[in-house]
């Protein structure tokens, strides 16, 4: 029973890690699309295997933000490709509907770079590559959002108020199993001075 309640109390942080957090946002559609910042279309990423060269926040970006990013945006393709030449720098390609916002355009003309992995834009899209080479995964999102124009989800009370019932619970975990550790510490050492003192008593009962 305490292995499923463990299972079910990580299972909702990862359905609640999903939802919220550094990614939590919406792109503009069709609907929303201005000039400056149209409909994103997709999204393509490459970096390295290993973290060297600049490669770990690309990685780190994988990891945290875009499973947020196509939980809120389910319609907008992503893809990511790993490679294993660490010398070319990571670089995430955004796919616009029609044309590149003057943003994006100045953001991905700052270090023009070519991703050979990303896939070429259709008839209709327009693509800027991003080079992310050494930045965090929270500096990549904020080159993103501001590419886009994303809109970020606020966080909902409920939520909060969820995240902090879990922290709690992870807390008191920790908690509980090092006191549990206490105890078996505290247990080992007990019947080891008595294993002592009987081996001593033997030792007399010999003289």
């Amino acid at each position: 029973m305490v292995n499923l309640f463990k299972r079910m109390r990580k299972l909702k942080t990862r359905m609640l890690d999903i939802r919220v957090g550094t990614g939590a946002a919406i792109f503009p559609g069709a609907a929303s699309a201005t000039k400056e910042f149209p409909a994103v279309t997709r999204l393509h990423l490459t970096y390295a295997q290993k973290i060297y060269e600049g490669h770990q926040g690309a990685r780190h970006f994988w990891r945290n933000c875009l499973p947020r990013l196509k939980y809120h945006n389910p319609g907008v393709g992503m893809t990511v490709h790993k490679t294993d030449d660490q010398s070319k720098p990571p670089a995430l390609t955004i796919y616009f509907a029609e044309q590149v916002g003057s943003t994006a355009a100045a953001i991905a003309g700052k270090q023009q770079i070519q991703d050979a992995h990303a896939p070429a834009p259709q008839d209709n899209e327009k693509a800027a590559v991003v080079n992310i080479k050494g930045l965090s995964y929270q500096e990549i999102w904020s080159r993103v959002q501001a590419s886009t124009g994303a809109e970020e989800i606020p966080t909902d009370p409920a939520d909060e108020a969820e995240m902090k019932k879990l922290a709690d619970m992870k807390v008191k975990a920790v908690q509980d199993r090092q006191r549990i550790q206490g105890m078996r510490q505290a247990k080992r050492d007990q019947e080891r001075m008595l294993a002592e003192a009987r081996g001593e008593v033997e030792k007399l009962k010999q003289m």
